[in-house]
């Protein structure tokens, strides 16, 4: 029998012991008057409490036990009398393992040795582990084992735990912001009869009862823009999107987006509010607008430096707007040599051009404005220059966190620029247009600033995490 067999048939014994003596392994109900937290906070000899957590460690010493009991606010010594600590006349020592989910009345007390504990007087057993926990630096060095077991990893690595807690108090820190200023959090649907918002390739299923081919949403701007011509001014969503492409230390399948409409502005308001709403964020969670990441560090003091697409894009390439797509190959070339594509278009051009942005390079934040028109069919373009979008993306840590237009609102040029994205798009096989949404622009949108943001990468910055899977509490991942 393998040893861990071994160990389980010992803790069904335990289970069996618990049963015998008529103790429920498995409770319904405990009312905790303390978090661990709040008991070491507010710690006063003799205080009575009652605490509930897992035993992380059980160490006996004769008539005595010491153990550890962990909580999600911390951890905390326990004292135990082995002989008091009794209930239906057993012993509960004899039946506790590591792991084991326990309720705790007793008293507060400092050991001659300083530490603040609690003497056990009475022992709830409210969930009986069957299974060891791992070691935390030797069972859980398995990266795949971790983001596969997640709950392990969040027991065992108390830094993986506080990434979480962290992430939590980002999203309700954006939250309370845009509260504040006006903004209403809504839902748009994540199935959708067409996908739109966005390039990207979609997940398809069907819905049965319709006998209908559906998609998961890449994107709800299409949705979030019909509320402002609905009349809903200032909008927001913190949204799951869905695209069926590759698995980096940057991408998933599934990610959270955050999306925020305002009537009456346009991408400058959205620049100020992002550099506003990020810089507060980082001190409110790290304590600084300077933060450390990955051995670097990360100025999010204000204002972030501007650069202009257009103009970089002609200092390394002389590439205007207004070009062809065999121009912009030839210029390309002159520059780069040889140049492999599967298709001649403007953006698969701008796809190679883009190097030159040096994106790896960013380490503070930085917005990259006008962009090309060909690549914005969702923006306006600047009054003096229909070749430019007013369309700003920024970078920090060498990673794409954010995208914003000043939305177009004119319903004909719309569903021009959608036509002419079908026949440039060669990402996502998109054959169709969303007409429904040419017909809601045709009642009128009012001119408005949109803007999108990373919520998962924006966590890997203010946690210092190296994946975007040690931010998302279950990844997806391979069958084993």
């Amino acid at each position: 029998m393998e040893q861990n067999d071994e160990l389980r048939q010992v803790r069904l014994e335990k289970l069996a012991k618990l049963a015998e003596h008529k103790i429920p392994a498995y409770a319904y109900k405990f009312e905790p008057d303390h978090t661990v937290k709040e008991a070491l906070d507010n710690f006063q000899e003799e205080k009575a409490v009652v605490i509930a957590g897992r035993l992380m460690a059980i160490r006996s010493h004769g008539k005595v036990a010491f153990g550890d009991i962990q909580d999600q606010t911390g951890k905390m010594q326990l004292f135990m009398k082995i002989e008091l600590v009794v209930t239906n006349g057993l012993e509960m020592m004899k039946v506790l393992d590591i792991g084991d989910i326990v309720g705790i009345k007793g008293t507060l007390f400092t050991t001659k040795t300083g530490q603040k504990s609690v003497r056990v007087g009475e022992l709830t057993m409210l969930a009986k582990s069957m299974l060891t926990l791992p070691e935390k630096w030797h069972g859980l060095k398995d990266v795949d084992v971790r983001y596969r077991q997640r709950y392990l990893d969040l027991i065992a690595n108390e830094e993986v735990k506080e990434v979480f807690i962290k992430r939590s108090k980002i999203t309700s820190f954006i939250r309370n912001f845009l509260d504040s200023r006006g903004f209403l959090e809504v839902e748009t649907p994540m199935l959708q009869t067409r996908p739109g918002g966005a390039r990207g390739k979609p997940f398809k299923s069907h819905h049965n009862a319709y006998d209908l081919e559906v998609y998961m949403r890449i994107a709800p701007e299409l949705f979030l823009k019909r509320l402002l011509v609905g009349g809903l001014e200032r909008v927001y969503e913190m949204n799951r999107n869905f695209r069926n492409e590759g698995v980096s230390t940057k991408h998933n399948p599934e990610f959270t987006m955050l999306e925020i409409y305002q009537a009456y502005g346009n991408y400058e308001d959205m620049m100020n509010l992002t550099e506003t709403m990020i810089s507060q964020l980082a001190l409110e969670i790290t304590g600084s607008y300077k933060v450390k990441y990955q051995d670097k560090e990360i100025d999010f003091t204000t204002p972030w430096e501007r650069r202009s697409f257009a103009q970089v894009v002609k200092e390394k390439f002389d590439i205007n707007p207004e070009d062809s797509a065999d121009v912009m190959l030839e210029k390309v070339k002159a520059k780069k040599g040889h140049v492999k594509i599967e298709k001649l278009t403007k953006s698969a051009i701008m796809n190679i051009a883009e190097e030159a942005l040096g994106e790896d390079k960013i380490i503070n934040p930085v917005f990259f404005m006008d962009y090309f028109t060909f690549l914005c069919p969702l923006a306006k373009n600047y009054p003096d220059n229909p070749y430019v979008s007013q369309r700003f993306e920024f970078f920090v840590a060498g990673m794409e966190v954010g995208n914003a237009y000043s939305e177009l609102n004119d319903p004909q040029e719309q569903k021009a620029r959608f036509l002419e994205d079908l026949e440039d798009d060669l990402e996502t096989g998109n054959r169709t247009i969303d007409e429904d949404y040419v017909n809601a622009l045709e009642h009128g949108m009012p001119p408005a600033g949109g803007l999108g943001i990373g919520i998962d990468r924006l966590v890997m910055l203010l946690t210092d995490s190296p994946s975007i899977r040690d931010v998302i509490l279950f990844p997806l991942m391979k069958p084993v």
